[in-house]
């Protein structure tokens, strides 16, 4: 069982104010690249000159940025009753797992320092520390069949919908987009069997009526009493009321500080190495990474600003290869096609294989990658960008020459992206500059960058 500092969680709540009071989340544009997709729908790349003139326009408003609490800071008991939801094991079948399990709040270990990374990661640490791909469930034995994707900056996501002039299927949460909202999201775990494995919500909520602080914050939050017996009516109410407490604390600073190295390099308080700048300049035209992990600021119509999110909320295929080392070896997930309701309405299949592009925000301390985790480092799933269909072929994940000698073919065959990846033609020299330039992108910058112009109690670049 998982321990986690109360003291590292009190801190960071203590200056939980979400940067939206500066950055009000704008609607996520363009769309994912995919062989089934038109050539018209790809987010269009930005030259150099264009993606330097975004960033010195968003240094010239930070001068001059309006001070608006996020809304979501004001009802402190709810946050406080989702701070406490959040790391409670009782909310599971044997009492021993929480949304911290596999989204911790506190760095995992690097394992080949044995010292702990920069800042947390909110992804399941023990996959990170010891390579594995999916996380235990509650019940001995059982295991998720696709890796934990982060906490972090998942607020940002916008609800699941159909894009009428994109064409394509934007936001929602989990790999396949099925939980609509974060709230509803975190309604999931607690009854998922290979997760939390609680057998009803009428039993999650009998866990909560045992806890008298609970008791207390449904009603200081809600007006909601949960202590007597409650309808199935009642019933929902109180375990909707759960995820939405849940996810004003996903909400919180803590997990959207916005302190990395490119953020300060965005604001322009600090430079990048030359290598991390041509990792840069390669990540937004060569490599077309940015045609699905946007790196630039955006600016609303109200001249608002959100900071790069590193992804546009869509949807692809990008051909990863079947990984053998999950328990089980299930079958391959068919990801937003596998879905009954979006296969109902695609009868040509055109989903099927596609995953959510997640946020590359804090890549570098959340290993394994992919849904399935089949790739162990940056290095390895950069070269696999590349490479994919030029290396050669090797059997599975499990042969010697995985990635150095060939890849495995596509676990899901079917609309891989043949457009943005694949064969980019990088040198090693490039590949690694993509990376070094990907690591930028960890959280704690004032901290861990020991940088002479940042202090280390530095708030973010974009606080006042």
């Amino acid at each position: 069982m998982k321990k986690y500092s109360n003291f590292y969680l009190l801190r960071v709540l203590w200056r939980a104010v979400d940067p939206r009071k500066m950055f009000l989340a704008a609607t996520a544009a363009g769309l994912i690249a995919s062989s089934s997709q038109p050539a018209a729908a790809l987010e269009r790349l930005l030259t150099p000159g264009e993606f330097e003139s975004i960033r010195h326009a968003l240094q010239n408003n930070l001068q001059h940025l309006p001070f608006n609490p996020d809304k979501e800071t004001r009802n402190w008991p709810e946050r406080l009753l989702g701070e406490k939801l959040y790391s409670d094991n009782n909310l599971s079948l044997q009492r021993n797992q929480s949304c911290a399990t596999c989204h911790q709040i506190t760095p995992a270990i690097n394992p080949e320092t044995g010292q702990p990374y920069q800042a947390p990661g909110f992804v399941d640490a023990d996959n990170v520390e010891k390579g594995t791909p999916v996380s235990d469930g509650s019940v001995a034995g059982a295991f998720g069949a696709l890796n934990a994707p982060s906490a972090g900056y998942a607020s940002f996501t916008p609800p699941f919908h159909w894009d009428q002039t994109q064409k394509a299927y934007v936001g929602g949460q989990f790999w396949n987009g099925r939980a609509s909202t974060l709230a509803e999201q975190a309604g999931g775990p607690p009854l998922n069997p290979a997760e939390m494995a609680m057998p009803s919500k009428a039993a999650v909520i009998e866990r909560l009526k045992e806890n008298a602080a609970y008791r207390a914050l449904f009603w200081a939050a809600y007006r909601l009493n949960i202590a007597g017996l409650l309808s199935a009516a009642e019933t929902d109410v109180a375990y909707n009321a759960m995820g939405k407490a849940i996810a004003a604390f996903e909400r919180t600073r803590a997990f959207a500080p916005f302190t990395s190295k490119y953020d300060y390099f965005l604001a322009g308080r600090i430079e990048l190495t030359p290598q991390e700048r041509l990792g840069l300049d390669l990540f937004n035209n060569k490599a077309q990474c940015a045609s699905c992990h946007v790196s630039a600021p955006k600016k609303s119509r109200d001249g608002s600003w959100t900071p790069a999110l590193f992804t546009d909320y869509g949807y692809d295929n990008i051909g990863a290869p079947r990984n053998l080392d999950i328990p089980g070896n299930p079958e391959p997930n068919k990801g937003l096609g596998g879905r009954p309701d979006i296969a109902a309405r695609d009868p040509q299949g055109l989903e099927i294989g596609k995953h959510k592009t997640m946020s590359l925000r804090n890549i570098a301390i959340t290993a394994p990658y992919g849904h399935n985790g089949v790739f162990k480092s940056l290095e390895q799933i950069t070269h696999f960008y590349n490479t994919r269909d030029t290396l050669g072929r090797v059997a599975d994940n499990r042969d010697p020459g995985f990635g150095i000698k060939g890849w495995p073919l596509p676990e899901v065959p079917r609309n891989v992206n043949a457009d943005t990846m694949g064969n980019l033609g990088l040198t090693a020299r490039e590949e690694a500059a993509i990376v070094a330039f990907l690591k930028t992108l960890t959280d704690g910058y004032p901290i861990w960058g020991r940088d002479p112009r940042v202090s280390s109690n530095d708030p973010g670049p974009y606080e006042r």
